[in-house]
């Protein structure tokens, strides 16, 4: 199997890294800000390849967010459903007083706006969180082309499916 083809049932995941390449940033001393560890990536809506490589500048809707908070890798759209603003500039912090112990949530930058990671739902209003479908496989080798480990995994993100 060539292994710089994605299986045909990947077709519509993205591989954005190795879960050892994100930062926890619960751990840093920040207050949780999440652009030191984050990764942002352009995957348009349009499935249209040939366009997709010639978007040099992405729209922010274009964007998804992936990051580690305590543990747990992350992926949103990195525009704030409530003000359009970057999400990649907010904090991440625990909602355990909503009585959700693993709980937690972003607050956007701009205007004050927390949103659920784990349901997209918003402190107030009716907007929600666009959350991206996350899938941890075991790689098939490393970047130098060597066969790795099954101590670390690929992270794999694609557009929620719409029910």
């Amino acid at each position: 199997m060539n292994t710089s083809e994605k299986p045909a049932e990947m077709s519509t995941w993205h591989l954005v890294g190795l879960v050892s390449s994100f930062t926890d940033i619960s751990l840093d001393d920040n207050g949780c800000k999440v652009l030191p560890g984050c990764k942002t990536m352009s995957i348009p809506k349009s499935q249209n390849a040939d366009q997709a490589r010639m978007n040099r500048i992405s729209d922010l809707d274009d964007q998804v967010l992936v990051f580690k908070f305590k543990g747990f890798i992350h992926a949103i759209d990195n525009q704030c459903p409530h003000s359009s603003f970057p999400l990649k500039q907010g904090n991440v912090f625990d909602i355990e007083d909503l009585g959700n112990p693993n709980g937690a949530g972003i607050r956007c930058f701009r205007h004050g706006w927390r949103f659920d990671l784990f349901t997209g739902k918003a402190d107030r209003g009716n907007h929600e969180l666009n959350l991206w479908d996350i899938k941890l496989r075991d790689p098939l080798t490393s970047e130098n082309g060597d066969v790795t480990t099954i101590s670390d995994k690929e992270v794999w993100v694609r557009r929620a499916v719409q029910s």
